[in-house]
């Protein structure tokens, strides 16, 4: 597959042309092992396109994502899901959509949400192993649906951060059912389209979906892809997520997503069905000692405490034997591989894994059965995050209104929304999570 955006910028590197332009670099770095990288990084020169005004080089990439994906339409971001997030709800909020959202989102979403002064119809999941994950209950969703006496649109993160998968197919036919968009954080998912059946939300109904292509795909940190399966929303996208991006997008960034296009149309499947097994195996080897979480392949969950250990020591343990794991606490412990680990990789993995299993101190298994409940809502999320607001310890924060979210990523799921009020069961939770400061708005 071709790399328009790549091949420019190389051809403009190569060229030797005095670069009377941004960025101040210009094209020299500071560092020789990031030579290359320094050439490479430009702004929107003469050839190399605009990327919400796209019609050239940055057009045909997005072109070539669309098709591998099968969407309507499929268009970059150089800044995270984030922005792409801030360009669904902006949509919905231009067909003055009610937005009901599953609770377990990003503070992306909340913070879009202050941004557009959106309401949201929270709808609790039944929690499991944190309040990382949980299971989504489908008439809890067609309840809300068909309680709403205004056009709708069911905001869902699948997979979540522990690679749970939401049941996108039903949840796509419930909203159709009743008029409403299906929108979905598929931010952990870019890969999930080239599974031998395509597990991705577009293939699955889903109208508009974020995927962070350096989340599961070789693209770097702030490559980002937004989708859509309906025509109607293709002319769309550019305009909303121009609201909220940079007018000076990395084309670094917007290369590496080139890229990942030759890399999904050349090598991403057979990487897939040669992972699977190996995936299987390290599963397996480890089986009467850890308990997985139900997942998609590539996310790796222990339930650590339910297998009889403290996640966090199982996390310091794989450290020691050169493994960096991408989230622990005390219940589990996340581990995520990708279509572009090596066969090393796993092996390297599970003698890891085995080490740290044999070196770790049991505890009392532990099965995490709290189910947190919705605070009372008392502010507006928009007027709670602007109000002036002041950091206090968790301790004191019970009756106060949560101001601005102020979670660490991961894992960026809400305790407490701007707005609410933060309450025992608030504070427990924070306390759990290892948060002893909360911000709220002044009173």
């Amino acid at each position: 597959m071709d790399t328009p955006i790549y091949d420019f910028l190389r051809c403009y590197a190569a060229s030797g042309t005095l670069r009377a332009h941004m960025p101040g670099h210009k094209g020299n770095t500071p560092a020789a092992e990031l030579g290359e990288m320094y050439q490479l990084d430009i702004t929107e020169i003469k050839g190399a396109d605009s990327l919400f005004e796209a019609d050239g080089i940055i057009a045909e990439s997005e072109k070539n994502t669309a098709m591998l994906y099968g969407s309507a339409a499929s268009v970059f971001s150089a800044g995270g899901s984030t922005l792409c997030i801030q360009a669904m709800l902006a949509i919905m909020k231009q067909e003055h959509r009610r937005v009901i959202a599953v609770r377990n989102v990003h503070r992306a979403f909340l913070n879009g949400a202050a941004l557009l002064g959106l309401e949201v119809q929270w709808i609790m999941p039944k929690y499991s192993g944190g309040i990382l994950s949980g299971e989504l209950q489908l008439a809890d969703v067609e309840a809300a649906l068909a309680a709403s006496n205004t056009p709708a649109c069911l905001y869902v993160t699948s997979p979540d951060y522990t690679g749970r998968l939401a049941d996108t197919a039903a949840l796509a036919r419930l909203c159709h059912r009743y008029g409403a968009r299906l929108l979905v954080d598929n931010a952990h998912g870019a890969h999930l389209a080239f599974f031998e059946k395509s597990l991705h939300p577009i293939a699955l109904g889903a109208d508009l979906c974020c995927d962070s292509a350096h989340k599961m795909l070789p693209a770097l940190t702030g490559a980002a892809v937004l989708h859509t399966s309906r025509r109607e929303y293709a002319d769309k996208l550019k305009q909303a997520m121009s609201l909220f991006g940079s007018t000076s997008p990395s084309y670094l960034v917007m290369a590496s997503l080139d890229l990942c296009n030759r890399y999904i149309a050349e090598s991403i499947r057979d990487d897939i069905a040669s992972a699977m097994p190996r995936l299987a195996e390290l599963r397996s080897a480890l089986s009467d000692r850890l308990v997985f979480a139900d997942s998609e392949p590539f996310h790796i969950t222990v339930r650590a405490a339910e297998s009889g250990f403290c996640g966090a020591e199982l996390a310091e343990l794989l450290r020691d034997n050169g493994v960096e794991c991408e989230y622990a606490d005390r219940e589990l412990v996340i581990l995520l591989m990708s279509p572009f680990s090596s066969e090393s990789d796993y092996v390297r993995l599970r003698a890891a894994l085995e080490s740290a299993v044999s070196g770790a101190s049991p505890i009392e298994s532990e099965s995490f059965d709290f189910q947190p409940k919705l605070p009372k809502m008392a502010l507006a999320i928009r007027e709670a995050a602007f109000a002036m607001a002041e950091e206090i310890p968790v301790d004191e924060a019970e009756g106060r209104i949560c101001a601005s979210v102020k979670v660490p990523c991961p894992p960026a799921i809400p305790i407490a929304v701007s707005g609410e009020v933060i309450d025992r069961e608030c504070m427990e939770l924070f306390r759990a999570y290892g948060i002893k400061k909360v911000l709220v708005v002044k009173n």
